[in-house]
């Protein structure tokens, strides 16, 4: 039995396998929104906006090559004049909530993008847009592309500190397969904390291509029902004043986001043991480079269970999300956490355990 293949299986195949690359991957993340609030009864549309740099130099050149593909999906590209103009164009989709008399659709889902250093210089409007809130149905995906060896940039750079300062929970997906998924579980996390969700992607996984399994991208997505919400939710309303706006952000937003990743298993306990006594962490890309140095060294998950060696997996390094972080160091005597560059996970970890009862804590 023959099978037909073309070079838009990228884009228009919905099961199977198909062949791509990460900026690829990020083109095809907000059809498949689209077509997953249609499937739920959703009448959505997309608004990207941004500036170009490596390691995501070519996302509106293919965004521009779609750009009837995505028109017939009610996705509209809009490349900014500079990062913070395209970020200020994006926080206005979700405004559109705002005067429900006036909107065709049930919400606008909005994606940013630029490297670094055009978060650094989009903060401000990273924090006030933030604040504000996302629309029930609409939510923001800021896409960072990270350059933590100077590649094709002045300085290195990475994008983790900077979303904490803005409050915005972080993803990080550790290879092409995860670039989709990700981006869904992030639209989703946007929409139930009214926070805007950072995604970093860095040059190690954008810039590669392969081939990834469409059924990840139809995975059931939870929204836990044991958290609390403030009374009016935490989306965006008008009128709105900054203390309010500041007491959702600080009281309610990070918590609805450490609920999210719960419900949806962000972080993951990758090898365990009966009899745990050292443990990893790790995250994103360096998730791949322990991988692969345990594989070297010969463990596998039969070894590392014989050897009392855990594996976690965190697919949200901010906020760390914190009861499964705890599950996963109970009872190891030591953590040895793998990151890149300046410390984001080892810092909250030592936060989280620092006051832990002795006879749990490791070292």
């Amino acid at each position: 039995m023959s099978t037909t293949v073309s070079l838009q299986d990228k884009y228009t195949r919905r099961d199977g396998r198909v062949f791509l690359n990460g900026i690829q991957a990020l083109v095809r993340l907000p059809v498949i929104q689209r077509l997953r609030d249609e499937a739920a009864g959703l009448n959505t549309a997309g608004f990207i906006s941004g500036y170009r740099g490596s390691p995501l130099g070519g996302y509106d050149q293919e965004l521009m090559r779609q750009s009837k593909m995505l028109e017939e999906h009610h996705i509209h590209f809009e490349p900014g004049l500079n990062e913070d103009l395209g970020a200020t164009a994006v926080w206005g989709s979700q405004m559109l909530g705002l005067h429900p008399d006036e909107m065709n659709y049930d919400g606008v889902f909005g994606i940013w993008y630029g490297k670094n250093p055009g978060v650094d210089r989009s903060m401000d409007v990273f924090k006030h847009a933030n604040a504000a809130g996302s629309m029930p149905h609409g939510g923001v995906l800021a896409i960072a592309g990270d350059d933590h060896g100077a590649k094709s940039s002045t300085l290195p750079h990475q994008s983790d500190h900077n979303f904490m300062t803005a409050f915005m929970p972080e993803l990080y997906p550790a290879n092409l397969q995860e670039f989709v998924e990700f981006g869904l579980l992030g639209i989703a996390m946007s929409r139930f904390t009214g926070a805007w969700v950072g995604f970093k992607a860095v040059g190690d996984t954008v810039e590669t291509s392969g081939t990834i399994d469409l059924a990840r991208e139809q995975r059931p997505i939870i929204l836990p029902t044991d958290f609390e919400m403030p009374e009016g939710g935490l989306n965006i309303r008008w009128p709105d004043v900054w203390r309010e706006m500041d007491h959702r952000l600080q009281r309610y937003k990070g918590f609805a986001a450490h609920a999210f990743a719960r419900a949806n298993t962000i972080d993951q306990i990758i090898f365990d043991s009966p009899n745990p006594r050292f443990g990893i962490i790790t995250s994103g890309k360096s998730y791949g480079d322990v991988r692969q140095a345990l594989y070297e060294l010969g463990i596998d998950e039969q070894v590392a269970a014989d050897i009392g060696l855990r594996l976690y997996k965190v697919g949200m390094p901010w906020p760390l999300e914190p009861e499964g972080v705890r599950h996963f160091c109970e009872g190891l005597d030591e953590v040895l956490v793998v990151e890149e560059k300046r410390e984001m996970i080892e810092h909250q970890l030592r936060w989280q355990l620092y006051n832990w009862k002795e006879n749990v804590r490791p070292m």
